[in-house]
């Protein structure tokens, strides 16, 4: 029995963009610019985040003030 992705903590690019207050096509841009989250490419050719390097990423993109 496989473990759905949701639970191994894979986010698919609309959750991110939902999480974001983002248009899919801002996330693209941000990812063709390399400013986006890493991303895991699915033999479908889908797109997932590791919930973990998603967090890093914000946490890197935090402001010091």
């Amino acid at each position: 029995m496989t473990t759905p992705l949701r639970s191994r903590g894979l986010l698919t690019i609309r959750e991110v963009c939902a999480e974001l207050m983002i248009s899919r096509s801002t996330f693209y841009d941000w990812r063709a610019k390399g400013r986006a989250p890493r991303c895991i490419k699915l033999p479908n050719g889908d797109l997932r985040i590791r919930r973990s390097d998603y967090e890093r990423w914000l946490d890197a993109r935090e402001d010091a003030a």
